[in-house]
């Protein structure tokens, strides 16, 4: 059925019901997972967002978020070893989370995507947008999204 399976997670408890079913349906099928957590770039000037502060501080924030994104990738790893799957871990640093899960999928060659969507609707839709929606759209290969 599948052979390997990207689950895309923000560290959120709607994004680890994702990360469970993904993790049963790699245990069921003998599917090997990759997890992905995209991280953003921090601002780096007024017109973007944020405030004008120091270069150094700027990498010493987004080492962090990297770390922190690390952590929750290292505890998919633990729970895909007890369970007897395979799970390689990935962070991406990009400010376009849909394009940066599309490009890890066809990058690691996945069979399947799978992720949660918060199910957002009217103006807040709108104002936020839809990560999950544009994966849906543009995706190559199938997508299990997780409400």
């Amino acid at each position: 059925m599948y052979e390997r399976i990207l689950v895309a997670t923000d560290g959120s408890s709607l994004s680890d019901k994702a990360v469970s079913h993904a993790m049963e349906l790699a245990k069921l099928s003998g599917a090997s997972v990759v997890a992905l957590k995209v991280i953003p770039r921090y601002p780096r000037s007024y017109l973007e967002g944020g405030a004008t502060i120091d270069l150094s501080e700027i990498k010493r924030i987004e080492a962090q978020w990297a770390d922190q994104a690390q952590s929750v990738l290292n505890k998919i790893k633990a729970d895909g070893k007890a369970m007897g799957v395979t799970v390689k871990t990935s962070v991406a640093k990009s400010d376009l989370i849909a394009e940066s899960i599309i490009a890890a999928a066809d990058k690691q060659n996945v069979d399947l995507i799978v992720m949660a969507s918060h199910g957002r609707k009217g103006i807040k839709r709108l104002l936020l947008g839809s990560e999950t929606q544009h994966v849906l759209t543009h995706s190559q290969v199938p997508v299990l999204v997780l409400r």
